[in-house]
């Protein structure tokens, strides 16, 4: 069986996108041939046998239609497991949601403006709308330009996605539980304080100091302690509890391998990027390594920024305790693993508790390859 798609980077991430028009309407057939199509199950990690990558951003399909609710696009966002026969959509993907937008103009499925186009993008995991300013020339996504983003060699144009009311994603709250900061007993940690938000997809946020961690080491010193990854799987099941997302740790170790996700934050730090470059504390405003399906992402997840971000607007939450007290605004600086990503969000308290109207982020994107898979 050939089925139509194009390869597309979207920030930090790499996916294969299809229509939805291209794919089988029965649910467990259309999950086979993403299986496939990716090369999972694969039991030795690699996917050899398709076209993922062997890493959590590179395991990733978009599934685009026409728009509804008022969009012009609808995308559905599916996160593959690597080792297992799971097609998981759950939350969705900041980064690439970045590439949703070029595909939907080249693609033909809105009208191309003359310098930029407006994509308004529904994603059916979330239920949220995301407005993409795309470059645009000679009717196409013009990829070229002098942005750049850490964790992608040479630079891109600049695409522009607003998240808008980015809140209550997967459990119809900012603040799941009301309060910015909860306890929670975690195996292995005992118990430890934790923020549970919800701003474009579901985030347990956790103190690398109540791991026993520096804030300065690297993904792989991270993924390879398997004590400690075993440890943060138990808190991240555990605040999918207290979320309401799942009514025990087993459940959402087993149903729940994409949301919620997992950040570790501190202080700015100065540290070592995976490039070799120094990131100096001075340039930002907290340090962060998040996890993805039990790997830590060697950049970060655009909807971890979105929740740091807000998080760190909200008093009280694990994150705003972390900011220097000169570290106002709207723009929090965040440093990762590959560099560092600006985010801006203003939230807001209302009678009905913390909101936020909208969340801004940059990233750039790129069509990679076009042509149709053998599944």
């Amino acid at each position: 069986m050939l089925v139509n798609s194009v390869i597309m980077r979207g920030g930090t991430s790499r996916g294969l996108f299809f229509h939805e028009r291209d794919l089988p309407r029965e649910p467990a057939a259309r999950d086979e041939v993403i299986l496939r199509a990716m090369g999972s199950p694969d039991p030795h990690g690699r996917q050899i046998d398709g076209l993922g990558g062997a890493t959590s951003s590179t395991s990733k399909v978009a599934v685009i239609s026409p728009g509804t609710r008022g969009a012009d696009v609808d995308y559905e966002f599916c996160q593959v497991s690597i080792d297992a026969a799971v097609v998981d959509r759950g939350g969705n993907c900041g980064n690439l949601s970045a590439a949703v937008g070029p595909f939907a103009v080249d693609e033909g499925l809105v009208t191309p403006g003359a310098g930029t186009t407006r994509v308004r993008i529904h994603n059916t995991n979330t239920g949220k709308i995301i407005v993409a300013t795309v470059p645009t020339r000679d009717g196409r996504f013009d990829p070229t330009g002098d942005f750049a983003i850490p964790g992608i060699p040479g630079t891109g144009s600049r695409i522009q996605l607003d998240y808008l009311d980015p809140g209550g994603s997967r459990t119809g709250s900012l603040l799941p539980t009301g309060s910015p900061q909860e306890t929670l007993d975690v195996p292995g940690l005992g118990e430890i304080p934790v923020t549970l938000i919800d701003a474009a997809n579901p985030f347990v946020l956790v103190r690398w100091r109540d791991l026993g961690l520096t804030g300065r080491e690297t993904p792989d010193e991270l993924d390879t302690d398997v004590d400690l990854l075993a440890r943060l799987e138990h808190a991240r099941t555990a605040g999918a509890v207290r979320m309401g997302l799942a009514a025990s740790r087993e459940e959402a170790g087993a149903t729940l391998r994409a949301v919620p996700k997992l950040a570790l934050v501190g202080p700015p730090t100065t540290y070592q990027a995976t490039d070799g470059t120094t990131v100096d504390a001075a340039a930002t405003s907290l340090r962060v390594a998040a996890l993805s399906m039990g790997q830590v992402h060697r950049a970060l997840p655009v909807t971890a920024g979105i929740c740091l971000a807000v998080a760190a607007g909200v008093d009280g939450t694990v994150v705003a305790e972390q900011l220097r007290p000169d570290d106002g605004g709207s723009e929090r600086v965040i440093g990762h693993p590959s560099g560092t990503l600006a985010v801006a969000a203003e939230p807001h308290l209302t009678a009905n508790g913390w909101t936020v109207d909208r969340v801004s982020v940059f990233r750039t994107a790129r069509r990679l390859m076009a042509g149709q898979v053998h599944v």
